[in-house]
């Protein structure tokens, strides 16, 4: 296995730069992981101290953060590394004041985690939930440097507990502690012989409670709901936004306004969106231009917005779960207190399921199974209310992972 996965990376690094002609996204991974080294040799001097905090993306990134900031306070004295795999977790948060360096993760070969160590040689280092790479682990282990892996979530499917799977096993192994978010994972690892672990929850909970202690108010967004019932539509896809075009065009939704944020940014796909809808709809991007306060479709055409605009929300509906591309972070809205409506593909989405139970989300899987939870919430006010009740309670219920981290680690939460 070990020599299968050597030959797998080496067949990585050759065929990544191809491929990235063709694809944006690997094309800003390639040409970030050039600059990983000397961004890291520029940055750190052979005397600091450091901490390493890496993350898969911007979900695991969002749901370590609470973790982070009582880092970042903590050990002040510190450089603080933070590395990403995806560009879709790098490009929004390169400039985050959590971490002093921001990189790309290098490609998982023994060269490079020998040299990436050299120059970082991290006081602590935190992974968040998952993106196990075996020889940057084992490179830690070896060096008997202290790592730890939060929020972690299996499965037991997952190759780390099937015979083909040794390499990632080795790399579970090097964390001195594993928090997990449920105690089937916990069972799950002590059935490979992992015994350092707990359960301490999901760090998202207590990330998106940290969210009802921030200023939300968005002065465009209340002169646009005013005093309208508010439905908002968050990190949608074609096919979730296409449930939203033949309800608008097709319902008696006159009193209705809709705040709709796509996941994906490409102008073709928001103006086709756009010019689907019978009714009067301005983008974000023209509220300058365009009278946004009559219009009854507001477009979020651009990012970092979603969670100040979920507590305008009356209703919610999250993308991801009508296709295959995921479900998107339900907690952001539910922390609101807001009832939401999902598609059904959300299986690996523990916390959808658990609401869907508490009545506070619904799961749709057509059109007309949309169109009647949608017209639901709209017309009773007191589901509306009490679904959304049930939500609110349950982020509340569920936060406190932070707590159990910090307390390994001889902090307290301020």
């Amino acid at each position: 296995m070990n020599l299968l996965y050597n030959i797998g990376i080496n067949l990585l690094q050759i065929a990544l730069p191809f491929l990235a002609v063709f694809n944006e996204k690997l094309k800003k991974g390639v040409k970030g992981r050039a600059q990983t080294f000397s961004l890291l040799e520029s940055k750190i001097n052979s005397g600091d101290k450091t901490l390493w905090f890496h993350c898969a993306s911007l979900g695991e990134y969002e749901q370590g953060l609470p973790v982070f900031k009582a880092l970042r306070t903590h050990y002040s004295k510190h450089k603080i590394i933070l590395s990403f795999f995806s560009p879709s977790g790098y490009e929004i948060r390169k400039n985050t004041p959590i971490a002093d360096v921001v990189v790309y993760l290098p490609i998982d070969s023994k060269k490079n985690a020998k040299r990436f160590l050299n120059l970082v040689n991290p006081e602590l280092t935190i992974f968040v939930k998952y993106d196990i790479w075996p020889h940057v682990l084992n490179e830690l282990k070896s060096r008997d440097l202290h790592a730890i892996l939060i929020s972690a979530l299996y499965r037991k499917n997952q190759a780390y507990f099937k015979f083909y799977g040794s390499e990632l096993r080795k790399g579970l192994f090097a964390f001195k502690h594993i928090f997990t978010q449920n105690e089937a994972s916990k069972e799950l690892l002590l059935s490979i012989g992992y015994h350092h672990v707990t359960v301490a929850g999901d760090t998202k909970f207590d990330r998106v409670s940290d969210q009802l202690k921030q200023n939300n108010t968005l002065d465009f967004i209340e002169a646009f709901k005013q005093d309208k019932l508010c439905v908002v539509a968050g990190s949608t896809w074609p096919e979730d936004e296409s449930l939203l075009i033949n309800y608008i065009n097709s319902e008696t939704t006159e009193n209705i306004k809709f705040i709709v944020a796509p996941h994906n940014m490409k102008t073709n796909q928001i103006q086709r969106f756009k010019e689907n809808l019978k009714v009067k709809t301005v983008l974000y991007s023209e509220k300058d231009t365009e009278d946004h306060k009559n219009a009854q479709v507001f477009i979020i055409d651009t990012i970092g917005l979603l969670s100040k605009i979920y507590s305008y929300a009356d209703i919610a509906y999250v993308g991801g779960a009508m296709g295959s591309t995921g479900l998107h972070n339900t907690l952001e809205a539910a922390v609101f207190g807001v009832p939401i409506i999902i598609g059904n593909k959300h299986s690996e989405f523990p916390e959808a399921q658990a609401m869907i139970d508490l009545s506070g989300m619904f799961e749709i899987s057509n059109q007309q199974e949309f169109n009647n939870i949608l017209t639901l919430l709209i017309t009773d006010e007191q589901k509306r209310k009490v679904s959304g009740k049930y939500n609110s309670e349950y982020i509340n219920q569920k936060k406190g992972a932070v707590k159990h981290i910090l307390k390994y680690l001889n902090l307290t939460v301020s």
